[in-house]
């Protein structure tokens, strides 16, 4: 009984501490210091004409890309899927001098964007590892990230709170960032230097976790400036109450020993960025997202051109040169109009995304004359033809699902049809090798991954005759001639229409078919268009 009853009292204490916890004074993170506006046409236009111009002394022979190939690279970046043939339909509705900002604005104000941006951002922010940071607690930090941007709250904001907050990932959903370094198992955590590591990378486009062990061999960055970025995570702690920072001495664990070391926090470069005063977490918050730091700008402009381009603007992405003492640092003139303008407008994440969307390597052909490819390559470098990239997982499923569905996949879709296109798309990811942190780094695709795609069950369920769920068969049940089934068919699958020859050839298959027939010769159609080099590439 007296065990029973110790039980109870201690339970009890856990309760009164943690309710304590909540209602005591925790270290809040910055208030929101302004609004980002949304900018007017011509401010936009203006600020899209600087970006191209810092493109034309490099200008090659490349045209401008057809309006449905343009939409489909947004849509791919944007929500990570092709457009849906009621979306094409609905954008060919559009005049075309302005499908494509038309297109652009109902995607920024799609939560099926702002929930694909924040997968993608999360990756950077808190990895994509289980173990203690199980799924759910993960999935309640994307939520809330999909939640800032969907507000398009400005991006400084939001780092902030991710290196400054206090209190339960519950309730505090930012500060997993933090505790993702914890191993409850070993009884350690946070880690101080996993989250300097992170913060100079994902933040900062810098590796200085390079110098974690030892002195740079090849950069200026010594094992203390690493130590001393540490320093800063050295005093925060897990506890009934969430995150918080210790009333004691900062502390990180030496890399080579495994004991803890007591360290000084600072900087590594701008200084005159950092503030005196602050709790160390909050002081680090404001130096990151200072605008006199101008690597935090950079850095996300870097992220952001990757996630439309599939290929940052610097490479890697997370290691963009800074400026030496004479203020050069080698980085396209790019870069830092993007970056001057990132910082000037509230670090508006959707400007962003426009300036680029809008820009003119964007809408650049992938394909030059003559389609030779070692030219287009070499155009490619100066961003004067759009590079060729594979897909990554997510949108290979992304697009086979839509593909094979006539209509729009998104949040009005039936909630049975969004569970199973979740386990389907999880499961599709996990056997196809998702690249977790390293999804911009070049790779190429591998037979495993063509054979999924060629004999895959998914592949298999999708394209096969079921005239409730799948698009093959609905088309050619629906379609008024040949020509139109071969056509809705190649606007569903590849974004645009056939060429002559290849109406010319797939008619020919269906002429005359009937019943049966005509389900297998569609869904030998469907399965060809989904297993072309075409649909796994964005061009």
């Amino acid at each position: 009984m007296w065990a029973r009853n110790l039980l109870f009292v201690t339970v009890c204490l856990a309760g009164l501490a943690a309710l304590g916890g909540l209602l005591s004074p925790v270290h809040k993170p910055p208030a929101a210091r302004r609004v980002a506006e949304a900018p007017t046409a011509a401010d936009l236009q203006a600020a899209v004409s600087r970006l191209n111009a810092s493109f034309a002394p490099h200008a090659g022979p490349t045209s401008r890309a057809a309006n449905l190939t343009i939409a489909r690279r947004l849509s791919l970046a944007l929500t990570g899927t092709i457009p849906s043939l009621a979306e094409i339909r609905e954008f060919e509705a559009q005049p075309p001098d302005a499908a494509i900002d038309w297109w652009l604005a109902e995607l920024l104000a799609d939560r099926r964007s702002s929930d694909y941006l924040a997968e993608r951002l999360a990756r950077a922010f808190v990895g994509t590892q289980d173990g203690p940071f199980i799924v759910y607690r993960r999935r309640r930090f994307v939520s809330w990230l999909a939640d800032q941007l969907h507000t398009n709250r400005p991006y400084d904001e939001i780092v902030a709170e991710l290196i400054a907050s206090d209190g339960l990932w519950t309730s505090k959903p930012a500060t997993n960032f933090i505790t993702v370094t914890i191993q409850p198992d070993a009884g350690k955590g946070p880690d101080a230097n996993q989250l300097a590591a992170r913060t100079s990378r994902a933040f900062l486009g810098v590796r200085l976790d390079c110098a974690e062990c030892h002195d740079h061999p090849f950069s200026k960055w010594k094992q203390s400036d690493f130590q001393s970025l540490a320093g800063f995570f050295g005093q925060a702690a897990n506890s009934l109450r969430g995150i918080r920072d210790a009333d004691r001495p900062a502390e990180i664990d030496d890399p080579l020993s495994g004991e803890p070391k007591r360290i000084t926090a600072d900087v590594p470069f701008a200084a005159d960025a950092l503030p005196i005063d602050g709790t160390p977490r909050v002081r680090l918050a404001q130096w990151v997202t200072d605008a006199r730091n101008k690597a935090f700008a950079r850095a996300a402009v870097n992220r952001v051109w990757a996630q439309l381009f599939g290929r940052p603007l610097i490479e890697p992405i997370d290691d963009i040169p800074l400026a030496d003492e004479s203020g050069t640092d080698g980085t396209p003139e790019a870069l830092a109009i993007l970056a001057d303008d990132f910082a000037t407008h509230c670090y508006d994440l959707r400007r962003l995304i426009s300036i680029i969307a809008l820009s003119e390597p964007f809408a650049a052909e992938s394909r030059v004359a003559g389609d030779d490819a070692a030219a287009a390559d070499t155009l490619a470098t100066t961003w004067n033809v759009f590079p060729l990239t594979r897909l990554r997982p997510e949108q290979v499923v992304g697009s086979l699902l839509q593909a094979c569905s006539l209509a729009t996949l998104d949040y009005q879709s039936h909630i049975v049809v969004r569970f199973f296109r979740a386990v389907g798309q999880a499961e599709f990811v996990k056997r196809y090798g998702d690249s977790g942190e390293e999804e911009f780094s070049p790779q190429g695709g591998t037979i495993p991954q063509r054979l999924l795609l060629m004999n895959g069950e998914l592949v298999k369920d999708r394209t096969k005759e079921n005239l409730v769920a799948n698009a093959a068969t609905q088309i050619g049940a629906l379609a008024s001639t040949d020509e139109k089934a071969v056509e809705i068919a190649y606007l569903a699958c590849l974004t645009r229409r056939p060429t002559s020859a290849e109406m010319q050839h797939f008619v020919a298959k269906l002429a005359g078919t009937r019943g049966d027939d005509r389900r297998q010769q569609m869904e030998d159609l469907y399965w060809a268009l989904v297993n072309s080099t075409e649909f796994s590439w964005n061009h």
